[in-house]
């Protein structure tokens, strides 16, 4: 929901930066690979209750999944670049609540399985639409230039990222937390659906 309403602030920096990345040899791949890597690490920071270094981290995987796509624009665009970095999120995204499943699996285990649940859910409803958007030749650039096409939802990178961070300031109000944010998650994804029935209707 509020992805598109900051993409005109953080665009601007970001492709800067990027062109400066990109100047000094690195790929955007290789920017998604690190980005990967911190998230896997917040996750790490997580399990051993280290909440303040598992913010920072990642707010740094984000700030390199941001900037992937600045470095691609600067030095060309690919559709595997898009693809890693789809995968990527997904396996971020997955990351941080297993991590709050381990770090206590009796309290956390089923709220936390019901979470991942929402988004598997959400993430399917998004790339079956994208499929779709594809197959019809849709374009959108209201997300930033994207491989695929991104549909807009109650909840996007920016409310789950905020979402994550809220986790790691509140970690012992996981379950109520984590059991809000699931049920939005599958709002978000009925809605999707309700609008492919709109738009994809033969």
């Amino acid at each position: 929901m509020l992805d598109r309403h900051i993409r005109p602030f953080i665009d601007p920096p970001l492709n800067k930066l990027g062109q400066h990345v990109a100047l000094m040899g690195l790929s955007a791949n290789m920017v998604t690979l690190a980005g990967l890597a911190l998230g896997l690490a917040a996750g790490l920071a997580i399990v051993f209750e280290a909440f303040f270094v598992a913010i920072l981290l990642i707010l740094a995987s984000r700030l390199a999944d941001g900037l992937d796509g600045a470095v691609a624009r600067a030095r060309g665009v690919t559709d595997f670049g898009g693809y890693l970095d789809i995968t990527c999120d997904y396996v971020f995204y997955a990351t941080i609540p297993l991590a709050f499943i381990s770090l206590d699996p009796q309290a956390h285990g089923v709220v936390g399985a019901f979470l991942l649940l929402s988004f598997y859910v959400n993430a399917g409803s998004f790339l079956g639409f994208a499929v779709l958007a594809e197959k019809k030749k849709m374009r959108s650039d209201a997300r930033g230039v994207k491989s695929l096409y991104f549909t807009g939802g109650l909840l996007e990178g920016t409310e789950t990222i905020a979402f994550f961070l809220l986790l790691c300031l509140f970690p012992t109000a996981f379950v109520p937390l984590a059991f809000g944010f699931a049920l939005l998650c599958l709002i978000t994804a009925v809605a999707r659906v309700a609008l492919a029935a709109k738009v994809f209707r033969d």
